[in-house]
């Protein structure tokens, strides 16, 4: 997605249960670096995009109980914390 100049490439978990962490916890080093790889191909197959700032978001959703509305967290730059 685009944020003014800014090339945002998002990355979208959901976790139903916590049973095995939530949904930000499960970008892990090894998810994080798959997502700049893919990042890294787009850029080279779409040059026009090059030239511009990127960051890495996460929308992370989780389901908190059946009554309860999942609960959703954007994190900007979400590699750079």
């Amino acid at each position: 997605m685009l944020d003014g100049d800014t090339v945002v490439f998002v990355e979208v978990r959901y976790r139903r249960h916590a049973a095995w962490g939530g949904a930000l916890e499960s970008v892990d080093a090894r998810k994080r670096a798959k997502l700049i790889t893919a990042a890294q191909h787009f850029l080279l197959k779409e040059s026009r995009w090059a030239r511009y700032p990127c960051r890495f978001d996460v929308v992370a959703i989780n389901s908190m109980d059946g009554d309860s509305p999942p609960r959703l967290t954007w994190l900007q730059n979400a590699f750079d914390t």
